[in-house]
């Protein structure tokens, strides 16, 4: 990762995978997984797995962003999972895949997924390897500015498996949505979870196959 410590302090460019877009902002911390941005309003928490391409700004586009005081203390140890460690509890906005976040909060770490509880998808079980982007809001931030006892957070309602492989296996018979629902293929009971491959079966009774290793996401809606 040294090859990219010039960058430090200067206002980048990143593309990152599934995002048409690119990131802008300061880049403040590079970890060895992981890498951080400040936007001007809020930290931004790269995984390096999906880095795409980083430039440096152009110079009229940051006198058009301006500059902004940070305060940021570097860390010897940041890493993706310390990340999610440090996000548990905390309202935060998530990037997977389709054209929207998702905000709510991290309820539990697991070998390669994280548990997430959101308003609009209860508890959303997310493989790390596909999380693109996170944000940590300010302390005593709400999702809508929700009133805390309008979205306590609750147990997990299943058990938890070790890694993602399992825990689809433990699911099989349950009627899921994967990937956020992003096609119909992706919607329906899961019948079997025999890796390398599950099996779904759509709302027209016609089984679809995927590949452990593009389950995004998983929820029960």
């Amino acid at each position: 990762m040294k090859n990219i410590q010039a960058l430090l302090d200067q206002y980048v460019d990143l593309t990152v995978s599934g995002k048409k877009e690119p990131l802008r902002g300061k880049l403040i911390e590079i970890g060895n997984d992981i890498l951080v941005i400040h936007d001007g309003v809020q930290f931004m928490y790269i995984p390096i797995l999906h880095l795409q391409q980083i430039l440096l700004s152009k110079k009229s586009d940051i006198e058009t962003q301006g500059t902004v005081e940070i305060s940021w203390e570097p860390k010897s140890d940041l890493s993706y999972r310390k990340v999610l460690m440090n996000a548990k509890g905390m309202f935060t906005e998530i990037f997977i895949t389709g054209n929207q976040s998702i905000h709510g909060y991290v309820a539990s770490i697991m070998n390669d997924f994280f548990v997430f509880h959101s308003p609009l998808h209860h508890f959303l079980l997310v493989s790390m390897r596909h999380l693109k982007y996170l944000v940590p809001y300010e302390p005593n931030t709400t999702p809508y500015s929700l009133n805390p006892s309008a979205f306590p957070l609750y147990p997990n309602p299943i058990s938890l498996a070790r890694n993602m492989e399992q825990q689809l296996k433990k699911l099989e018979g349950e009627f899921v949505v994967l990937n956020l629902g992003e096609s119909a293929e992706t919607i329906g009971l899961l019948k079997t979870a025999d890796s390398p491959l599950i099996e779904i079966v759509t709302s027209a009774g016609v089984s679809s196959f995927m590949h452990i290793d593009h389950v995004k996401t998983v929820h029960r809606p």
